[in-house]
């Protein structure tokens, strides 16, 4: 009996007259026939597409992509196939993006149908239920959730925190020289407690908050290792999302997780509810979500996780970025000691800096712009699916290609930033021209792309930008930042690509520093302009 594979997929396997021997040699026959369309439409797809590397057959670059840190190999290729390459990773088609002009091409002039995510199982739909804002898809959820965080941190919303900000700045500085041997310590506590305030109202945090702080933050590195690639076999096999809880343990413990992590976010914002009902809530991003609680239409269980959401991610993303700026200091010190020079000048050395400082400061601006150049914390983007077949300067983009953003590639362009691995505030400025915060075309006016592209640009990312000059400024205005040294008196060097990748969060490998009040009266000044309130 001579069966086509047109036949078998009409008809009932149950209906087909065959058995034993037959039916396995017939089930081979299907398989093999739907592996060879498989790999002739793959072959057709990926003459279509952008060049990138060959790879092996059916399999593709699964084996050439590096599982850690792979956009230095993706830098790499850039300069082999260009601004835009493909890759097959076992059938899933993948286009990198390397470049300013494609990524704003894309993201931003075609957000309509880049502005989707690809289906993160572990990570979006079990341990966060779908509503984690960065990992949820190009939903009508997302949308409010966006719009509503964007409302609480935009420009206007996030200069009403300057204050808390510019204290908390000063405490930091204060506590270090306290405390130097803990810096880093105290560094890592200033972000978590300006965010905390900032999106729940709380007051300062001490030592008695750390299992809280922890908490959260532990919160964040189980998310970020459900992204890892490979790490859950659900994410290869979605269908294993059905199995029953009492035989698939991960997902047992996933789903048990998520409701740990409601109910604490819940009872995050119930107190600050709480607060408002008595009139005692300070002004925070939960209370303007309450007041905004029937146009926003979001229920109680996703504000409790879009507050979350702004308080783990912006924590973990600045902190890094305040660990990333220290390293710096300590292997390009002619930087820091330009932007000491400045703020003598402008600030000088019986008070503190303040925001109102900030338009007189160009450098320390600029060296927050190539901090965030320099060492991006998020080096590669979280990865976008293109909804619909697309066309890009001659290419395929398929519907359902995850397109990645290569971050680090564009911060460290050569053609844009002449000697990218050198740590050179002056890029932003222009001495001839005397124009002040330079930045390349297609960056948002930002210098660079590390708070993303398009819809999904970082919601936080004012606030950001405010919470790392004004520390940068409080920092550099009363220490000095040196290497430390060993027992034999050797100056310790950090190597600058010794990195912890956390998943989502990049951030520089915990290394020794020495950091030393600049004047005798530092701390008399300190505690003057803070009211002795450390």
């Amino acid at each position: 009996m001579s069966l086509k594979l047109t036949d078998i997929t009409r008809e009932r396997l149950t209906r087909i007259p065959l058995s034993g021997s037959h039916l396995y040699w017939a089930l081979a026959g299907i398989l093999f026939v739907w592996t060879v369309k498989k790999i002739i439409a793959v072959s057709v797809r990926n003459r279509r597409m952008p060049p990138g590397p060959p790879g092996v057959p059916i399999l593709g670059n699964i084996f050439d992509v590096p599982k850690n840190m792979p956009w230095f190999k993706f830098t790499e290729w850039k300069q082999q196939y260009g601004p835009i390459f493909s890759l097959n990773m076992a059938g899933q088609p993948v286009v990198v993006v390397n470049s300013h002009k494609v990524t704003a091409d894309l993201f931003d002039r075609r957000s309509n149908i880049y502005s989707d995510r690809p289906r993160f199982v572990m990570a979006s739909e079990i341990l966060t239920g779908g509503i984690f804002m960065v990992f949820s898809g190009y939903t009508e959820v997302w949308r409010k959730m966006r719009r509503a965080g964007h409302e609480g941190f935009n420009l206007r919303a996030s200069e009403q925190h300057q204050p808390m900000q510019a204290r908390e700045a000063g405490l930091t500085v204060l506590d270090i020289i306290q405390h130097p041997d803990a810096w880093d310590d105290r560094l890592k506590q200033a972000t978590a407690s300006s965010i905390l305030t900032a999106v729940y109202g709380w007051p300062r945090i001490s030592a008695k908050d750390k299992p809280v702080i922890q908490r959260i933050h532990a919160h964040t590195a189980r998310i970020a290792s459900a992204v890892v690639p490979g790490r859950f076999l659900v994410d290869i096999i979605p269908a294993m999302k059905y199995l029953p809880t009492r035989i698939a343990k991960w997902k047992r413990e996933g789903l048990d997780w998520h409701e740990r992590e409601t109910e604490m976010f819940e009872q995050f914002n119930q107190g600050v509810s709480d607060r408002v009902a008595k009139g005692e809530s300070p002004t925070c991003f939960v209370a303007s979500l309450i007041e905004t609680e029937q146009r926003h239409g979001l229920t109680k269980k996703e504000a409790a996780w879009l507050a979350g959401i702004m308080f783990s991610a912006g924590a973990e993303t600045t902190s890094a970025s305040m660990m990333n700026f220290v390293l710096a200091m300590l292997l390009f010190p002619d930087a820091m000691r330009k932007a000491q020079a400045e703020l003598d000048a402008v600030v000088g050395r019986d008070r503190l800096p303040s925001f109102e400082d900030r338009k007189d400061l160009p450098y320390i601006r600029a060296l927050v712009k190539e901090v965030l150049r320099w060492r991006p914390v998020g080096p590669l983007a979280v990865p976008r699916r293109v909804t619909e077949d697309d066309w890009y300067e001659g290419y395929l983009i398929p519907k359902g290609t995850m397109v990645i953003p290569n971050v680090w590639g564009m911060n460290h362009d050569p053609e844009i930033f002449p000697d990218p691995e050198a740590f050179r505030p002056e890029r932003f400025l222009d001495d001839e021209t005397g124009t002040m915060d330079v930045a390349p075309p297609d960056t948002h006016g930002m210098g660079h792309v590390t708070f993303g592209f398009g819809r999904r640009i970082c919601v936080g990312l004012n606030f950001a930008n405010q919470a790392l000059f004004i520390n940068f400024a409080a920092i550099l205005w009363a220490m000095d930042i040196s290497k430390a040294v060993d027992a034999t008196g050797r100056e310790i060097t950090p190597d600058p690509n010794d990195l912890v990748d956390a998943g989502v969060v990049v951030g520089p490998a915990p290394f020794p520093c020495k950091m030393t009040p600049r004047f005798s009266e530092v701390e008399r000044v300190l505690e003057r302009e803070l009211g002795h309130a450390a």
